[in-house]
């Protein structure tokens, strides 16, 4: 490997607030917010939107579609319309 071409590797905690969830692993990002993790040692933090913690598919809860409102919708644009004529 070439020396000072590849970015540092070191430990990161990612944290989901919505499922206050949070893990340790080690990556190439970096955040100027930093987290005391449970070892005692400060770490960055980088806040994630979604992980396995609040997922549908890992947690097994679907999300409630609102699917009358989308057929209603679909109804009302191709109501306008009378039958299609055959060409």
């Amino acid at each position: 490997m070439k020396p000072d071409i590849h970015p540092t590797y070191k430990p990161v905690v990612y944290r989901d607030r919505a499922a206050d969830f949070a893990f340790l692993t080690r990556s190439t990002a970096t955040s100027d917010q930093t987290i005391e993790w449970t070892d005692g040692n400060t770490y960055p933090v980088i806040d994630v939107q979604i992980s396995s913690a609040s997922h549908p598919f890992w947690t097994g809860k679907q999300r409630l579609l609102d699917t009358e409102g989308r057929v209603e919708k679909f109804r009302a644009k191709y109501a306008r319309r009378g039958p299609q004529q055959p060409r």
